[in-house]
């Protein structure tokens, strides 16, 4: 039985194991973004090494994802979905301060992410 092909060439599986690594992308860098405020400016060995581990485990993943994701699609929603969650990981866990205009120009991220991945057309 074929794959089925998406509109730029790419079998619908593939392009799906793509999009996999994007959300791999995601969570290495949250991850890594974690450490770096667990390290205490590098006082923490083991969140010190979890950084760059995590931060290239991200950009291998991300570099992956980018052979059929389109990078503007791809970049956007990396760095957007990262912004929001470890800004929300920030309020939840390390107790940063949440006010409305933080939630406003969190969400404007967001709805800039979604709008970028709607105007792709695909």
């Amino acid at each position: 039985m074929p794959l089925r092909q998406s509109r730029n060439g790419t079998d619908t599986k593939a392009a799906f194991m793509h999009w996999l690594y994007l959300y791999a992308a995601i969570l290495f860098e949250l991850s890594g973004t974690s450490c770096m405020k667990l390290s205490e400016g590098f006082q923490k060995p083991l969140p010190s090494i979890g950084i760059f581990i995590f931060y290239i485990s991200s950009v291998l993943c991300l570099t992956l994802a980018v052979k059929v994701v389109d990078i503007s699609i791809a970049y956007a929603i990396w760095s957007g979905v990262g912004i929001a969650v470890i800004a929300t990981i920030g309020i939840l866990f390390f107790g940063e301060p949440f006010t409305l205009r933080r939630f406003l120009f969190l969400t404007l991220i967001v709805v800039g992410v979604v709008g970028l991945n709607l105007s792709s057309g695909r």
